[in-house]
């Protein structure tokens, strides 16, 4: 599939953005979407996950840091992902990926498992 993020910025902290991720091209047996962040000098990090074919809140997976602050949802008839961010931290500076894979038992947090990304959309936080 083909993936495009949008929506980042700059804001000050205590503020709110939400990124989007267009999704197109061949969905079949896709399975899970997710979002990603990486900091200068730091690795590509999980930040939040859904199920493709489940919406619901069961599916959803955060890191446990923006829990409460950030949600991870979908639109099925926009074939588009999802996050809002709300309470934005200086420390969640960084650049933000959507990325999306087929079904595998392996950690959903590993960056290694996702199969496309689209190319990612720079979110600042000041203070």
């Amino acid at each position: 599939v083909q993936l495009q993020a949008s929506g980042g910025g700059l804001v000050q902290a205590g503020g709110s953005l939400r990124l989007s991720c267009a999704v197109s091209g061949r969905t079949y047996g896709l399975d899970r979407m997710s979002w990603f962040r990486q900091a200068p000098g730091k690795e590509r990090s999980f930040v939040a996950g859904i199920r493709w074919t489940d919406w619901s809140d069961g599916s959803t997976q955060y890191l446990d840091s923006v829990k409460g602050r950030f949600t991870i949802s979908g639109d099925n008839a926009k074939n588009t992902l999802y996050l809002q961010m709300n309470a934005l931290k200086p420390e969640d500076t960084a650049v933000y990926y959507c990325a999306a894979r087929k079904k595998t038992f392996r950690s959903i947090e590993s960056s290694s498992t996702y199969d496309d990304w689209g190319r990612g959309t720079q979110v600042t936080v000041s203070s």
